[in-house]
């Protein structure tokens, strides 16, 4: 929100060119975490294990551990990018004579924040362990927020882009020392440094397959505009960006949920209560569907007209079918972030590895043949069939490694969800085709109206009182973390 409200002003501000280099800063701040090795989530696996069977004693080896090799690897990284910037910035990028020189010093500043992201990130994996969110996002929100507040007040001040840059690195500084204080804070034993190799060996062998999934997956993620932007126009790269930025911001859901159960899962496994594990499974995956798919219907029923309201009619003629398509797309990658949490949770994250190595190979045939025939609509349906394989892998995959019952779903209450979400998809599509003469509007609120009904229909016959009793419990007031630890 704080960057849609800013952005413009800090596009006007520094200039089109100008903002073209900021905003490869922050990919540079973001894809460095290659050099993370996966140790940041490794750090929070081992972790919430250690706190699980009681072995609090432990987290302290592993964080410094963690945090030693972070340091190292960060100085690797920030060396690599400093020795890199003469030749990004003359040779790769298409920078204008007149910014080499402010470019150049961009990126050497960029060099020192390799370290800080990777440091905060083992930090940040201590509360996350300890399912502290609170405290992560005390300090997440406002460093994300200074992200984009920051160009506006260095422009106010009268700095250029490396200033603003050197603003943006103090930021991360005091980001980092208040992650490690609240660290430190929350874990006494924190105060006393320990190194361990044979817990790094335990990290690495963890987190190296994170690894590649960290580098697969941003290419998963971003090889279909580079097609249609081969194969077809770069125009209508921009006919398939829209709704799909529009659509996967959906994806907030269910990564704010797996961020959660990704520790969870790791301390169930670790003291061996699979009816738990199963139990916090099965009813994620139906809490996921009961949130976010009528959100979805709604974009695939109306996908036309909100492209038409927002975008245009050409949009509306171009990007109505690649929308739809995505919407599906996104229900069933959102439901199979469960899964794909649950296997690195229980400690195979070589699975995921290996699964999206092999999506890949298929994807790019895929890809390019449905773009070349069908344009972005193919796009978006090679997209879809790649998340539906990758759903079913992982499904597959997540039963067979925790032996689930066949039933499970069934037993948390997912065949009347389904039913349920099915229902509502068929009475929209009737409210569409009969109503189809009223404005949007109107029929936006019918459809409301419809999805009010659906919410009472699914507290009263889809969750059942332990669903119930969560919801309640959830909206209660909440002691303070000062208070949660000292009754601990």
């Amino acid at each position: 929100m704080v960057a849609v409200i800013a952005m413009p002003f800090v596009v006007r501000g520094l200039g089109t060119e100008r903002f073209g280099l900021l905003s490869l800063a922050w990919v540079v701040m973001g894809y460095f975490t290659i050099f993370d090795l996966g140790l940041g989530r490794a750090t929070t696996k081992f972790v919430a294990e250690a706190l699980g069977k009681g072995e609090g004693g432990r987290v302290s080896q592993i964080i410094w551990t963690a945090v030693t090799v972070q340091a190292i690897m960060g100085a690797i990284g920030a060396l690599a990018l400093f020795l890199m910037t003469d030749y990004l910035v003359e040779r790769v990028l298409n920078i204008p004579p007149a910014l080499i020189y402010e470019a150049e010093a961009t990126f050497r500043l960029l060099a020192f924040a390799i370290p800080l992201v990777l440091l905060s990130s083992s930090f940040s994996g201590v509360m996350e362990a300890a399912q502290r969110f609170d405290l992560v996002n005390s300090v997440k929100i406002p460093t994300s927020t200074l992200t984009y507040l920051i160009p506006l007040i260095g422009l106010y001040l009268g700095f250029g882009l490396s200033g603003i840059v050197l603003l943006i690195l103090i930021a991360r500084v005091g980001a980092l020392v208040a992650l490690a204080a609240i660290s430190i804070r929350t874990n006494p034993g924190l105060r006393k440094y320990s190194f361990s190799v044979s817990t790094f060996s335990h990290l690495f062998a963890y987190g190296g397959w994170i690894a590649v999934t960290s580098i697969v997956g941003p290419i998963l993620i971003y090889l279909d505009r580079f097609l249609i932007g081969s194969l077809i126009t770069i125009a209508a790269v921009a006919y398939y960006t829209v709704p799909y930025e529009a659509v996967t911001r959906l994806w907030l859901i269910p990564a704010s949920l797996t961020m959660t159960l990704f520790p969870a899962f790791s301390s169930l496994e670790s003291i061996k209560d699979n009816h738990k594990l199963g139990t916090v499974f099965a009813r994620s995956i139906k809490y996921v569907l009961l949130s976010l798919g009528p959100i979805l219907v709604f974009i695939a029923l109306f996908a036309g007209d909100i492209l038409r309201f927002w975008m245009g009619d050409d949009f509306a003629a171009e990007s109505t079918i690649a929308m739809q398509l995505l919407a599906f797309a996104v229900l069933i990658n959102s439901i199979a972030n469960m899964p794909f949490a649950l296997i690195q949770g229980v400690g195979r994250p070589d699975i995921t590895a290996k699964f999206q190595l092999l999506e890949l190979f298929v994807y790019i045939v895929v890809a390019w043949f449905l773009i070349g025939k069908f344009g972005i609509a193919g796009a978006a349906g090679a997209w879809t069939i790649r998340v539906v394989l990758d759903a079913l892998l992982l499904f597959t995959a997540a039963f067979k490694v925790c032996r689930f019952s066949p039933t499970l779903l069934a037993e948390n209450g997912m065949t009347p969800a389904v039913l349920e979400l099915m229902m509502l998809a068929c009475i929209g599509y009737g409210l569409k085709a009969f109503a189809y003469a009223l404005p949007f509007i109107c029929q936006s609120l019918l459809f409301i109206g419809i999805v009010v009904a659906f919410i009472i229909f699914a507290w009263n016959y889809v969750l059942d009182d332990l669903d119930q009793g969560l919801v309640i419990n959830a909206m209660k007031p909440k002691i303070t973390w000062r208070a949660h630890y000292e009754q601990e």
